[in-house]
């Protein structure tokens, strides 16, 4: 065992690296949205490039790091965990508060692409066992196709689509300041490599000095931070009653998580899906999402008592992962 110290300091080295990540995340995006509007790039455009790439800037820079620092276990474990908690928790939570209808016009068909999304990954994750280039460059293939979708379904629906007002409302209020903007950008994209070199770092000397597997660190602490700013989103979404804002959220995160994160990681160097994380943490995955699923295409509210299950059912995955 460690010094008690150096655990300490490893946890707040955790803690300040997930925040910068957060934070550069944030600016990165109000930056750049800032900067189109300021230059008249076209909003919906700014919703299916920037707005839709830029949120899931935190998890994807996260991925990169661990397989360029050599934690291809961090990488894995944040993707699968970011997944698992933007179910359980991300919408568990809310849902205790002000229960959260999945009846939205639009979003079955997001869903059957999650499912897709799903399937896919979880084919690499048994038949190949490992994200790689070639399994990387499709799943990257099938995030461009599923965001030619949103941009053909946004011009037929008139720009009324569950995940496109997701990513929208990042939109609203955006500022035309050309030079804030691009200080925003540069804070961003300094912060991102910054913030995720700590978390990545930090979190696999901790994995070390607490004897468990550096993909424990992805599925847990970089996965549930990594996930704040959704559960900030869908909680704020759920009080003010836009469900199709909360759900639309969660939906097409996962979806960017299965197709844009994991096939960057696989093009930056690949990981490997471990034995354990094919025994347990890609059911989970599975099962979370299918979950998640029949409610949409059933039409159910997410009421307070499927809340607490939900959220009952996060901490019994923490807690086998403790095991």
């Amino acid at each position: 065992m460690p010094p008690f110290p150096s655990m300490i300091l490893d946890v707040i080295a955790i803690m300040i690296g997930l925040a910068v990540l957060l934070v550069g995340g944030d600016l990165l995006v109000r930056g750049a949205v800032s900067f189109a509007t300021a230059v008249k790039v076209p909003p919906l455009l700014v919703s299916l490039t920037i707005i839709a790439f830029g949120t899931s800037a935190p998890e994807l820079v996260v991925s990169v790091t661990s397989v360029f620092e050599n934690e291809p276990g961090i990488a894995v474990g944040n993707i699968i965990g970011s997944n698992i908690a933007n179910v359980f928790l991300v919408l568990g939570i809310p849902a205790i508060i002000y229960p959260i209808s999945a009846h939205v016009p639009g979003l079955k068909r997001h869903a059957a692409a999650l499912l897709i999304a799903t399937a896919a990954f979880t084919g690499i994750a048994y038949g190949v066992g490992a994200l790689g280039t070639a399994t990387g460059g499709a799943l990257i293939a099938g995030i461009i196709a599923y965001v030619g979708f949103l941009a053909f379904m946004a011009r037929k629906s008139h720009g009324r689509d569950p995940v496109i007002d997701e990513v929208a409302e990042y939109a609203e209020g955006a500022r035309e300041n050309l030079g804030a903007s691009i200080l925003y950008i540069i804070a961003g994209l300094v912060g991102l490599p910054v913030g995720a070199h700590l978390l990545v770092s930090s979190g696999a000397s901790f994995a070390a000095d607490i004897g468990i597997r550096p993909e424990v660190i992805g599925l847990t602490v970089v996965a549930i931070g990594t996930s704040l700013p959704e559960l900030a989103t869908v909680a704020a979404a759920a009080l003010h009653r836009k469900s199709d804002v909360a759900i639309g959220n969660v939906v097409g995160s996962n979806i960017f998580n299965l197709l844009f994160v994991a096939g960057a990681a696989g093009l930056a160097g690949g990981a490997s899906l471990t034995e354990v994380s094919q025994r347990f943490e890609i059911p989970v995955m599975v099962l979370s999402t299918v979950v998640l699923t029949l409610f949409i295409v059933m039409r159910r509210d997410i009421g307070r008592m499927v809340g607490v299950a939900f959220v009952l059912s996060y901490a019994a995955f923490i807690a086998a992962l403790a095991l």
